[in-house]
C-alpha cells in the first residue's frame, strides 16, 4: 500500500541504472533456470547468461533465490506496463487477464515443461513460494498500474484493489491447477477460465471465454 507520510525521494540516475541492470541480470537469470532447471544452474551459469562475470553477478545478487525473486519483481512491473497499454474501452477484467498473459506465455507456454518444474519447486520452496505465489508484492504497481487507466491519481478505491487481488488469485489458482495436472490443460485456458468465472461469464472447463 502507499505511504502517506514524507515524499518520496526520487531515485537518482545511477540508483536507475544499477536497477536497470539488475532487471536484465535477473531476468536472464529466471529464463535459464526455467530452461535448464533450477538445481542445474549455478551462480556462474547465472552470470554467463546474463553477459557478466561472476564477480559482477555476485554485485547484484548473493544468491540464486534472489535473483529469481528480483526477476519476478520485474516481471510483475513488465505486467503492470501491459495493463497500462490495453485499450482504453476494454474492461477491467479483460485488461487484467490479458496483462497477466503477458507475462504467463513468453514464460510458461515457450518451455512447459521447464515452467511446470520451476512453479513445483517454487510452491514447496520457502524462499521462493513467497514471492513466486504470496502476491502481496505484486499488488501494489498493478493496482496503480489499474488506477491509472481510470484516471485515478489519488487515493485508489478499494474496488479497484479487489480486483487486483482476485486477478493474482486467479493466475496463481491457474498456475496450481495446470501443475497438478503435470500439463494436461492449457494454461492460459484456465487462466481464460478463471477470469470468466470472475466476470460472471460461462466458460466450460478447459475453453476459452470470449473477450
Amino acid at each position: 500500500m502507499p505511504s502517506y507520510g514524507a515524499p518520496a525521494t526520487r531515485p537518482g540516475s545511477r540508483e536507475i541504472a544499477r536497477a536497470a541492470v539488475e532487471a536484465e541480470l535477473s531476468l536472464a537469470a529466471y529464463e535459464l533456470v526455467v530452461e535448464k532447471g533450477y538445481g542445474n544452474v549455478t551462480l556462474d551459469d547465472m552470470a554467463a547468461a546474463g553477459g557478466v562475470s561472476r564477480s559482477t553477478f555476485l554485485r547484484y545478487f548473493r544468491t540464486k533465490d534472489q535473483a529469481i525473486l528480483v526477476a519476478l519483481k520485474a516481471y510483475v512491473e513488465r505486467m503492470a506496463d501491459a495493463l497500462r497499454a490495453r485499450p482504453p474501452d476494454e474492461d477491467d477484467w479483460s485488461a487484467l487477464r490479458s496483462a497477466i498473459e503477458s507475462f504467463v506465455v513468453p514464460i510458461y507456454a515457450r518451455n512447459p515443461a521447464g515452467a511446470q518444474a520451476f512453479s513445483r519447486l517454487a510452491m514447496f520452496t520457502r524462499a521462493l513460494s513467497g514471492a513466486h505465489l504470496e502476491r502481496a508484492d505484486w499488488r501494489t504497481p498493478l493496482t496503480r498500474a489499474l488506477a491509472e487507466r481510470h484516471g485515478i491519481a489519488g487515493p485508489i478505491p478499494i474496488g479497484l484493489s479487489v480486483k487486483v487481488a482476485a486477478a493474482l488469485d486467479c493466475m496463481a489458482l491457474a498456475v496450481s491447477h495446470w501443475v497438478a495436472e503435470d500439463g494436461g490443460a492449457d494454461l492460459v485456458d484456465l487462466l481464460r477460465d478463471g477470469f470468466a468465472a470472475l466476470s460472471g461469464e460461462s466458460a466450460g472447463p478447459g475453453r476459452p471465454a470470449d473477450g
